[in-house]
């Protein structure tokens, strides 16, 4: 199967990414290498959400409530970048529960590695946010992806739906991770701190100690 990032990367090209680089006021080459970067760390992250105890429910039950039946990429986008207040195209409030405390970090993180700076990479990254949960979305709901298949060991939850949409984002975060790359190498600098391969405490302390210690 194509990687999530790729296929969903390969839907933005063409009029999409020169709508994005417009918006954002950069030519279409750093758009689209800002995209290619900002993609596996939102699928990533989305991934390493599911990974927890009903996290996968979690956001099955999300996509199910506000982003199926979403328009197709082209028209939502311009939902999105025209300032369409609806909760398909609220992306500050996806990425709030994507990332929770640590999106400023991500912000930062982006920012530093695609050459936007922290504001611009936050822009993007709002604008992409509803577009990969639209994505997702589409596929759960359009019959790409079966109700059977879900990683085997992966605890249950008793909605094998949701099992299945944990263990795609599952082996997409692997594949972002052992790929590494920018994409790979954002997603474990955002995530996890301390090299140990989780998000724990640890993490989040220095974390915070990153945004109140003033470099952003």
């Amino acid at each position: 199967m194509t990687a999530l990032t790729d296929d969903l990367f390969a839907q933005l090209e063409g009029a999409p990414l020169q709508q994005i680089s417009q918006q954002l006021g950069i030519g279409k080459t750093q758009a689209a290498g800002a995209v290619s970067a900002a993609l596996p760390l939102l699928i990533g992250a989305l991934g390493k959400n599911a990974s927890q105890p009903q996290g996968a429910e979690a956001l099955f039950g999300a996509l199910q409530k506000d982003h199926a039946g979403s328009a197709d990429i082209g028209s939502l986008l311009g939902m999105v970048l025209g300032g369409a207040a609806t909760r398909q195209t609220d992306g500050a409030g996806v990425l709030g529960h994507i990332f929770g405390g640590q999106q400023n970090r991500a912000e930062q993180h982006l920012g530093e590695a695609t050459g936007l700076g922290g504001d611009r990479a936050g822009q993007l990254m709002k604008i992409l946010a509803p577009i990969v949960m639209a994505y997702l979305a589409k596929r759960m709901f359009s019959g790409n992806e079966g109700g059977g298949g879900a990683a085997s060991g992966m605890a249950g939850s008793g909605n094998p739906t949701a099992d299945v949409l944990g263990a795609i984002l599952g082996r997409e975060q692997q594949q972002v991770r052992q790929q590494g790359g920018l994409g790979g190498g954002l997603l474990g600098a955002v995530l996890d701190q301390d090299g140990d391969g989780q998000v724990g405490l640890g993490d989040l302390l220095k974390i915070g100690g990153g945004l109140l210690g003033g470099k952003r």
